[in-house]
């Protein structure tokens, strides 16, 4: 392990190619030790080589200038590691590179295995000082720092106001109930904190409580990742997660979301973010907490309830006596969640409707898009998917991007 965090040589072109992506992974001391750990040198150099679409073993051994018998034992490393994935089509194998972030990261510590060589308590380290290094630059800046956000919260919505209603990509049932394949996994931000020694502060499980769906999650099963699962069990996972005042995180489009994660303020990366400062670092729902001051006894039931911290004394109330207080919500930092309306025993607080609420994205391709051209990086993506297209005109088998 660590044979190539001083080789700068080695790990450029792995790190350039990452980089690619709409979040991309800040080269630094942290990172270059991460990725020697996870990558050997030949399957970082390999890496390196990805086109940004999926990639058959021929096209990679062109790429590589790697024969197919020696590149394809290095694929399968990759792909049992998670960093990359396999999918069949048309019965042709092909290659994705994961991104680091959402990605190989998280996959590191999607499961446990008895047989695994990688020094689990180092790179949970390692990652979690990488993601908070030099606080609201840095990676944090990287991930949330964009307009347009790769994750949104998701509403309660038994709690949704009764002059209201949600769409089905803002209702969790919903999203699971139309998911054409559903599995659970490891929830990796409370597996990496169990070997830095700490553990959820709401009781939240670390096994079986994060979602995966889709393709992405035939994926992670075939590998060992996460574990296939019926609806009804997932529906009742749903209710667990509420029931111990966890938001739900999900992809940021309409379409198709790849996850559903149930996220506590204590463990969670995401939930970290805003509390760093990146108060629009997760897209919000269409809703916001509210606190009646006249119910509220300032009693502070819901300030650890509250995943983003966003819950405390009303503005211009320091100094006054504590009869007189009460509570209010920063609206500018408040998801929408309602995962603090169980928690008061006066019934103060309430959803609103949010005025002007965003609209997410309709699926990933218009997402990463987005995000790609608020970060000056749209160009490569078009001129790899004009290539692709050239190639396909050429040779019509191949399958589209």
């Amino acid at each position: 392990m660590g044979h190539l965090a001083g080789s700068k040589s080695s790990l450029i072109p792995l790190i350039d190619r990452l980089n690619q992506y709409p979040i991309g992974l800040v080269d630094n001391a942290h990172l270059r030790e991460i990725l020697s750990i996870l990558f050997s040198p030949e399957e970082a150099r390999v890496g390196a080589a990805f086109p940004l679409h999926e990639a058959t073993l021929e096209e990679l051994g062109e790429r590589t200038g790697t024969p197919a018998e020696a590149l394809a034992p290095v694929l399968e490393s990759m792909a049992d590691k998670g960093l990359v994935m396999d999918m069949d089509y048309a019965g042709h194998n092909y290659y994705l590179l994961v991104p680091g972030l959402i990605g190989f990261m998280e996959f590191t510590f999607m499961r446990r295995r008895a047989d695994t060589e990688l020094p689990l308590e180092r790179l949970a380290q390692l990652m979690s000082e990488y993601l908070h290094e030099q606080g609201r630059g840095g990676q944090p800046a990287e991930f949330f720092g964009s307009p347009t956000q790769l994750t949104r919260a998701l509403v309660y919505d038994e709690h949704v106001p009764v002059n209201s209603r949600i769409t089905s990509y803002e209702d969790a049932r919903a999203i699971l109930e139309q998911a054409d394949y559903l599995a659970v996994t490891l929830c990796y931000c409370r597996h990496k904190k169990e070997h830095l020694g700490e553990h959820c502060r709401k009781g939240a499980p670390v096994e079986d409580i994060c979602m995966v769906l889709g393709e992405g999650a035939r994926f992670l099963v075939r590998r060992g990742f996460a574990r296939e699962c019926d609806l009804p069990t997932m529906l009742e996972k749903l209710e667990l997660a509420r029931s111990l005042g966890l938001t739900h995180v999900t992809d940021n489009v309409r379409e198709q979301p790849s996850f559903l994660c149930n996220c506590c303020r204590c463990c969670c990366e995401l939930m970290a973010g805003v509390q760093m400062g990146f108060s629009d670092g997760i897209a919000k729902t269409p809703f916001l907490a509210e606190i009646d001051p006249e119910r509220c006894d300032y009693c502070g039931a819901c300030f650890p309830v509250c995943n983003v911290k966003c819950i405390g004394l009303a503005e211009g109330l320091r100094g006054v006596a504590r009869a007189q207080r009460h509570a209010a919500i920063d609206p500018a930092v408040c998801l929408g969640c309602a995962a603090c309306l169980d928690a008061c025993p006066q019934g103060a607080i309430t959803l609103v409707a949010r005025s002007n609420p965003a609209t997410p994205p309709r699926d990933k391709g218009r997402m990463f898009a987005r995000i790609l051209w608020e970060k000056g990086r749209l160009w490569p993506f078009v001129r790899d998917r004009v290539g692709q297209g050239v190639r396909r005109l050429l040779d019509p088998g191949r399958r589209s991007g």
